[in-house]
């Protein structure tokens, strides 16, 4: 590959092997030591590539810095956002392995013994990527692509553009923030502060990705009490909360889970569930297109609970449920001209736009409702939030590409 920008992949292999994995059981912000040490290396790599006005801030733990116009005239500002945490899979010691030159169809050692590999057979994307360079995981970790792909990006577009002053632009905002993956890293996000008129997060897929119009989405934890007694005097007696929670399970519509589900179809999803007879806990997330779909979703888990509790005896099930973000699209049909400059953007590149809608969710669904349309452009990783995930390096020089382009664009957006 051409090295059109020198330090993206190095920068980028630097960034994933510092684990700032998240946890939603903390009460902090962010919810890690970790990312905050992150956050202070990325502030002093920002001041060092002369970005100005860099700053960790309090209300949000958002590392926010500012590119200044070096036009003579003004033009709407351009917020690019990304987050540093990874998701909920082993993040320590990842050790990224290069494959150069794909052929496209061999399976791919991920670990010495080949007991995780890349099939294209299993995943079929490895195909797209026929002659280009891979960054995979060594099979006992994530890679982290998501998002530390899009954190290489926005900072190797920024350090570009210093280069390269005859390259005009507007003011332009970054912010790389915590906590993403578990659905709080936006929610104090301080939009008056940041100051930016339209904004995208680079957090998408594979090249091409537009994406705006997102999951609405739910959070549930359940919590079943039983009755636990000696099993020779259980009978009439006993609850077993372990039962109880299949019940609950059961209950639910068995089609509606995600590997049986795609499109526009929601879903219930158990991401994890512990317990005894005494007591068992249940994590779900719940997940519709629609504002009212989801609603008639939470609506079906506390019918279950009503039902469960008229069987076992009131205050054996109880739960825990809140919205966690919800469709950015109702925000974003009245800002289409964001969409709009990033369509052009990825045309005049050769690279067809890919807005089908995203069965998941990013911080600009949330940012958006907060009053800065924010909508998410890829970033380049394949299968992520495990073992199996991968880029491309070249998906990441067109990252860049993109984002250039859309800051070129809106130079000339005059006001």
């Amino acid at each position: 590959m051409a090295i059109k920008y020198e330090k993206l992949i190095p920068r980028f292999l630097g960034y994933v092997k510092q684990n700032t994995r998240s946890d939603e059981n903390s009460t902090t912000i962010p919810s890690t030591e970790r990312q905050t040490v992150f956050l202070k290396k990325l502030a002093t790599e920002l001041e060092e590539i002369g970005l100005k006005d860099v700053k960790i801030r309090k209300v949000d733990s958002y590392l926010t810095a500012e590119l200044p116009s070096n036009l003579d005239y003004d033009v709407p500002v351009l917020g690019l956002i990304s987050h540093i945490d990874t998701a909920d899979f082993n993040s320590e010691d990842i050790k990224p392995k290069i494959v150069e030159n794909y052929d496209g169809k061999s399976v791919i050692k991920l670990d010495d013994a080949g007991e995780y590999t890349l099939d294209p057979k299993v995943f079929p994307s490895l195909t797209k990527y026929a002659g280009q360079t891979l960054i995979t995981t060594s099979g006992d970790t994530l890679l982290g692509s998501d998002d530390k792909s899009g954190v290489a990006e926005i900072i190797t577009t920024m350090e570009y553009l210093i280069a390269h002053p005859e390259i005009k632009h507007g003011k332009i905002k970054i912010g790389l923030g915590p906590d993403e993956e578990i659905g709080t890293g936006a929610k104090n996000f301080d939009v008056p502060d940041f100051g930016a008129d339209f904004a995208y997060t680079v957090d998408g897929g594979p090249v091409g990705q537009l994406e705006y119009e997102t999951f609405s989405a739910a959070g549930l934890k359940v919590h079943i009490t039983g009755k636990d007694v000696h099993p020779s005097e259980a009978k009439g007696i006993m609850i077993n909360s372990l039962t109880v929670a299949r019940e609950f399970e059961d209950a639910l519509p068995a089609s509606e889970v995600p590997e049986q589900t795609d499109g526009r179809q929601g879903f219930f999803h158990l991401l994890e569930e512990n317990g005894t007879v005494d007591h068992t806990d249940m994590s779900y997330i719940i997940r519709d297109f629609e504002r009212d779909g989801l609603e008639a979703r939470k609506n079906k888990v506390t019918e279950i609970v009503k039902q469960l509790n008229d069987k076992y005896g009131e205050g054996t099930v109880k739960i825990d449920m809140g919205d966690q973000y919800y469709n950015m699209i109702d925000v974003i049909k009245d800002h289409m001209d964001v969409v709009k400059i990033a369509e052009k953007a990825m045309k005049n590149l050769d690279i067809e736009p890919d807005e089908a809608p995203v069965r998941g969710g990013t911080d600009g669904s949330t940012i958006s409702f907060k009053g800065l349309p924010t909508p998410n452009l890829f970033a380049g990783g394949e299968n992520m939030h495990g073992r199996f995930e991968y880029v491309a390096e070249e998906s990441m020089e067109k990252a860049v590409d993109v984002v250039l382009e859309i800051i070129k664009l809106n130079s000339e957006n005059k006001k």
